[in-house]
């Protein structure tokens, strides 16, 4: 009956706005009863309890599974008039979920493979942050449902590969399992067995019935009890209870109409009436979202008991504040500068900058390279390699997986406690682009250290050469593209990024070498986007706008227009937002 409730609620949102995804809800509906009932760990009256369980629904589509819920548990934000204002402008039960729209989601999903490998950095910041504070203040699991589509992603397999290197254990994915794509079968376009492929790469994996709470609800024991991550292959049917569109692709991604939404709560015993939900059935769906009550405040009273210094870094990073050390810092560290100019490539003045910023803040600032470490220079000499066995580490080898790391980046910030960077070439930003997407929709602070950033790299060619790359990325809303043009800009350009809180950042770095073209005459001119750099002694004729390397060759033109009689003003643009 439990179970029922999500399977009615759904029908009748998808039903009502005649549009959304009613199988995966009506298929996965008892994996989910079993898990939110006797399992996770959660509160339904604070959804960002620190050490709650995270819940990521990576099958986006079936977003209604996730706010059906939502109501049932008793998240006071989530009403049964949200349910029925389901994929309508201004409600909070989008099509697919969005976490800085609607509390209680942690991370938004829809395109496929996201959730999963975004949940891979969220159990990674839980066993980092374990490590730091202890088991007694972290100790919680990260449970994904995922779907076919999920795991036919390419992202989903440098996920999964990840995640077993470092044996992240507190990682369990529920495989909806229902062989049904929006084309038909999936066996018309796959044949992996994912037990056997997620057990090759360093999971625990079994199959199971989908359908069954008792089989779901040991299979889940189990997973919690191994040193590995899991995957608990359920197999289910899609529409499950529709009668004759269930298993098949109809009832994956429209509306059942009016005689199979009769047939399908006929067949399950479900009430007629549109949303209605058994007043025995509500009460237990709400005594579940309270029983984490006494667990938070168990929590509660073991965090009071440490030590002031320990409980205000933690409760600090929690809220995403800098430390106060971090400014001192970088203000000495720029004064040095132009003291003493540092005329080198900007990837090695940002490894400067790194060096600054990881000793005020050494276990919050997690880097990490997609392989290219010595090329990126975004490794602080203090930093040590994060491994299954190492967890204090804060240097992190994601092999050569831009696309995974990025989402697991994703993943670091949206848990809470640490600030995330990661390198790679500029080039290979198309590799990682829908996890930097996302991270510009959910507003969140997620660094990218992108070097080798223009045509000056020379040898590697035209493959390495990012010719439209800057202006692609500059494309989508809410990402600051920053391209310093000397050791003094990228010191601001690592400022603006640490303080951007609801943005990610990318730093656009050079290879070659660059002179230092600023003096100590102005403070803080990146955080302008742009600056007029050098002005001419007569009445500008034209202006000349350039950003990181090519800022130089602008001054060298500006030089050569004034010998024939041309004022030219430089204004140097670090970033255009």
């Amino acid at each position: 009956y439990m179970a029922n409730a999500i399977r009615g609620l759904a029908m009748d949102a998808v039903e009502k706005a005649n549009s959304g995804h009613p199988g995966l809800p009506m298929g996965a509906a008892d994996i989910a009863t079993v898990l939110f009932t006797k399992f996770l760990k959660f509160d339904a009256a604070d959804t960002a309890w620190p050490d709650r369980d995270r819940f990521v629904l990576s099958a986006g589509h079936g977003s209604m599974l996730l706010y059906a819920l939502l109501y049932l548990t008793g998240n006071k934000d989530m009403t049964l008039d949200q349910i029925k204002h389901f994929r309508q402008l201004g409600s909070l039960t989008p099509g697919h979920p969005e976490n800085f729209h609607t509390k209680g989601i942690e991370t938004t999903t829809g395109p496929l493979g996201q959730g999963i490998a975004t949940a891979v950095g969220m159990a990674l910041a839980e066993k980092m942050l374990a490590a730091e504070f202890g088991k007694k203040i972290v100790n919680h699991h990260t449970y994904v449902l995922a779907s076919d589509g999920d795991l036919m992603e390419g992202i989903s397999q440098e996920a999964i590969a990840l995640a077993g290197v470092w044996r992240l254990n507190k990682m369990i994915v529920l495989y909806d399992d229902n062989g049904i794509s929006i084309d038909g079968p999936t066996s018309i376009a796959d044949s992996v067995d994912q037990v056997k492929r997620f057990k090759s790469a360093g999971w625990a994996a079994e199959l199971i019935d989908g359908h069954d709470p008792e089989a779901i609800a040991a299979a889940i024991t189990r997973a919690q009890k191994s040193s590995k991550p899991s995957l608990i292959a359920c197999k289910t049917t899609i529409g499950f209870g529709a009668p004759t569109r269930a298993g098949t692709a109809k009832a994956h991604g429209e509306a059942l109409g009016a005689a199979e939404l009769k047939g399908a709560k006929e067949k399950l015993g479900i009430s007629l009436e549109p949303f209605s939900v058994p007043d025995d059935v509500l009460k237990a769906w709400r005594e579940a979202g309270s029983r984490g009550a006494a667990e938070h405040k168990a929590w509660g009273e073991q965090f009071a008991q440490l030590g002031n210094r320990k409980r205000a870094e933690f409760e600090r990073r929690i809220r995403h504040e800098r430390p106060a050390s971090l400014a001192k810092g970088l203000r000495a560290f720029k004064k040095g500068l132009l003291e003493n100019p540092l005329n080198v490539a900007t990837r090695k003045s940002s490894e400067a900058a790194i060096e600054v910023i990881a000793a005020a803040m050494p276990m919050e600032f997690v880097a990490g390279s997609a392989d290219l470490t010595g090329s990126n220079n975004n490794k602080a000499k203090s930093a040590t390699a994060f491994g299954a066995k190492t967890p204090k580490g804060r240097f992190i080898h994601y092999g050569i997986r831009e696309h995974g790391m990025a989402a697991a980046m994703n993943g670091i910030a949206l848990h809470g406690g640490f600030i995330p960077y990661g390198g790679t070439f500029l080039c290979f930003a198309d590799y990682s682009r829908p996890a930097i997407r996302l991270a510009a929709l959910m507003g969140i602070r997620v660094i990218h250290v992108m070097t080798h950033d223009s045509i000056g790299l020379g040898e590697d060619g035209p493959t390495h050469q990012p010719v439209e790359h800057v202006a692609s990325l500059r494309a989508i809303p809410n990402l600051l593209v920053f391209r310093p043009a000397d050791a003094v800009e990228t010191a601001e350009a690592w400022d603006c990024a640490l303080k951007a809180e609801t943005s990610p950042s990318i730093l656009c770095l050079s290879r070659q070498a660059l002179p230092t073209i600023r003096d100590g005459s102005r403070d803080d001119q990146v955080a302008l986007g742009a600056y007029v750099l050098v002005e001419p002694s007569f009445a500008r004729d034209v202006t000349l706008i350039a950003t990181g390397s090519e800022v130089a060759i602008a001054l060298e033109a500006a030089r050569l227009l004034a010998e024939g009689g041309m004022q030219a003003a430089v204004v140097s643009a670090p970033c255009f937002d």
